[in-house]
């Protein structure tokens, strides 16, 4: 990857993940994970109730590669709320079954998802 590619790649991550109250970098979309730890990161948001953006890191190369040097983090998926990143799928699951993150969504002032 050359580096005018790497740091447009950081460029269009930091853009998403400062432009969307919470963001959800994982393998697949919501509707068709691509594998079991983003199929949980998913439940987990919806149970929640709140909207959230996703970007699927299969669609693209230098985002995959370039959301875990963003975070220091090395899986996917990844959550980000208001700009801060909170973890992958084993973090998001211990902070929800303790009503951790369904209080961090609160405090950080996250919309909730429209009923349908």
């Amino acid at each position: 990857m050359s580096e005018a590619s790497h740091a447009a790649a950081q460029a269009r991550i930091d853009e998403t993940v400062k432009g969307n109250d919470v963001v959800l970098f994982m393998k697949g979309s919501p509707l068709f994970p691509q594998c079991g730890f983003s199929s949980r990161a998913v439940a987990i948001l919806e149970h929640c109730g709140v909207t959230f953006e996703s970007v699927d890191v299969l669609q693209d190369m230098e985002v995959r590669q370039g959301i875990k040097e963003y975070s220091d983090w090395p899986t996917i998926p990844q959550l980000y709320v208001k700009g801060e990143f909170v973890g992958g799928s084993d973090i998001m699951m211990e902070m929800y079954e303790a009503g951790e993150l369904q209080s961090l969504m609160q405090e950080k002032g996250v919309k909730a998802a429209a009923a349908e």
